[in-house]
């Protein structure tokens, strides 16, 4: 009887840990996100679009009160002036095929930049699945979170 239930104990001590174990912790800047991305840690940015300015057509444009997110499950480094930038920065993309309400089926695009300076540039397109043709480009920017200063883009590793 003891037996069973110290096992009993012990599996709720473990399964109570879990959660404990897998909760993702905030990144607060650039430096945090490249440790995190070198030493191989999931990281994923969740992003409040209407914190964040957007231009479209070279013209700006109130954001939507959105939220999306996305994992960096492949991402690029690129150190200052390595290929003719003024700033480091990491980069991550990915392309999700969607049912938009007006444009139909589409690909959605979306790439993000996150400079050494945690301003963050994120561009989503549209394209048209038969032929590719972007039918929205939009453009946000805004910077890195360090949690309670308002700013768009959280970024979180596990």
């Amino acid at each position: 009887m003891r037996m069973k239930r110290f096992v009993a104990v012990t599996i709720l001590c473990f399964t109570a840990m879990v959660p404990v174990c897998s909760q993702a912790k905030l990144i607060k800047n650039f430096d945090q996100l490249m440790f995190g991305l070198r030493t191989g840690s999931e990281v994923r940015a969740v992003i409040f679009y209407a914190r964040c300015k957007l231009v479209v057509d070279s013209i700006e444009t109130k954001a939507p009160d959105a939220v999306g997110g996305m994992s960096f499950n492949t991402f690029e480094y690129y150190a200052q002036n390595s290929i003719r930038n003024p700033k480091a920065f990491v980069t991550t993309s990915q392309m999700t095929l969607i049912a938009h309400p007006r444009q139909g089926h589409v690909y959605s695009y979306t790439k993000i930049k996150i400079f050494e300076d945690n301003d963050v540039e994120i561009n989503t397109k549209y394209l048209i699945p038969t032929t590719h043709q972007v039918v929205m480009d939009e453009t946000f920017y805004g910077k890195v979170s360090s949690g309670d200063d308002g700013n768009a883009v959280c970024l979180y590793e596990r």
